[in-house]
């Protein structure tokens, strides 16, 4: 698959098989958000991987999952992330700003994942004072989201924009997310409205 098909087939998924990520994989994500563009080439970013079974159980409560559609979104039982990765911001080397670097990661990790068939769900409503007790995280670092993974369990397709962004799932447990289309978001050589 060419760069471009994988960001075309790329879908946020919530339900994940129990297979292990190996920690190679895990590094080479890692590394493919460490290289992600910064700002002034800064590099306030550092990243917490969690994949151990009892630092997992304890990271899960502090995380909310699709809102919309809560809790028939959320991980069912069995189904949790198998890792996850914390970008944390390091406020010693950058207070303000750093969200376009991690961003920029966050998307350069998700791609790398979905290349290797690694689903994942990038999150940023947290419990962050709790994670920082449950992470052991100092004071000068923001946790500003997670990205969680797994090996996906189920499927979401893309529909066509028709007045809400509301996603939704069906019956089957398939996830549908409403998409706008390109001639709806595009402005080639001009405005237009």
């Amino acid at each position: 698959m060419n760069m471009y098909d994988i960001i075309a087939a790329r879908r946020t998924i919530r339900q994940f098989k129990q297979d292990k990520i190996s920690e190679e994989i895990l590094r080479k994500l890692v590394n493919g958000g460490r290289l992600a563009p910064s700002a002034s080439n800064l590099q306030p970013l550092e990243f917490f991987i969690a994949d151990d079974p009892g630092l997992r159980k304890k990271i899960f409560p502090c995380l909310k999952w699709a809102a919309y559609i809560a809790p028939k979104g959320n991980p069912e039982p069995g189904r949790e992330p198998v890792a996850y990765i914390f970008p944390l911001v390091n406020i010693k080397v950058r207070k303000t700003g750093y969200e376009y670097d991690v961003g920029a990661a966050m998307e350069n990790m998700i791609l790398a994942a979905w290349a290797v068939g690694i689903a994942s769900c990038w999150l940023l409503s947290l419990d962050r004072d709790r994670l920082r007790i449950v992470l052991d995280v100092p004071a000068n670092y923001v946790i500003d989201s997670v990205l969680a993974l797994g090996y996906p369990d189920e499927e979401s397709k893309i529909e066509n924009f028709s007045g809400s962004v509301k996603y939704w799932k069906d019956s089957q447990g398939l996830f549908h997310v409403p998409k706008r289309s390109l001639e709806e978001v595009m402005h080639y050589n001009r405005f237009t409205s």
